[in-house]
């Protein structure tokens, strides 16, 4: 006697059902910007009832903080496979590698970080001061410390100098008429990041 066909769920994982809102909210900011976009639309977009939108967010606020928070665990995630990649003595290629990391995934995801970041805008500025990316920076640096690859006093005081440089500058490329290549970039951010660390 033949197996009955599996059935198919009728509903999706909760997990997958606020990664379609998010991807429907991430869409129709980038197309027609935060303002214009309703909660309606982003339901619409995602394939589900209004009501399951506030079983997952407040406000549209609260999905762009969700879309924060995807943006810079997805820039941890490049930038953890880029350093990993890197033998762990090579304290010079693993920072060289969190520059280009950066540069391209920022580079890559400009418009989306104009609308998180700067449309409308995050309620504090601690992320420029405190974030996981920062975090991951200081360990770095702590460690070529460590092994004597360069002479930091301060980690923390350093990744989060170098990192609000870094900042200024990818803001600036992005606005820029004239950009420059994403390798030339890197490699002139990772030159002015060594010889800030006495390389």
């Amino acid at each position: 006697m033949p197996s009955k066909p599996k059935l198919k769920p009728r509903t999706k994982p909760a997990e997958e059902r606020r990664e379609d809102l998010m991807n429907s909210a991430e869409r129709l900011f980038l197309e027609q910007g935060v303002g214009a976009t309703t909660i309606e639309q982003i339901t619409t977009g995602a394939d589900v009832a209004k009501g399951t939108f506030y079983l997952h967010f407040s406000s549209k606020e609260d999905v762009l903080e969700a879309l924060r928070n995807r943006f810079i665990a997805s820039l941890l995630e490049n930038i953890r496979q880029a350093v990993d990649k890197k033998k762990e003595d090579d304290w010079e290629g693993r920072l060289a590698a969190w520059c280009k990391a950066c540069v391209s995934a920022y580079l890559d995801a400009a418009r989306l970080h104009h609308v998180v970041f700067y449309e409308v805008p995050p309620p504090t500025r601690e992320g420029l001061t405190n974030n996981v990316i920062i975090d991951y920076l200081t360990d770095l640096l702590a460690g070529g410390a460590r092994a004597k690859a360069w002479s930091v006093t301060s980690p923390r005081l350093t990744a989060v100098f170098l990192f609000s440089a870094f900042h200024g500058v990818i803001v600036e490329e992005m606005t820029s008429e004239k950009r420059v290549s994403k390798a030339r970039l890197a490699g002139e951010i990772s030159a002015h990041f060594f010889r800030t660390l006495g390389m």
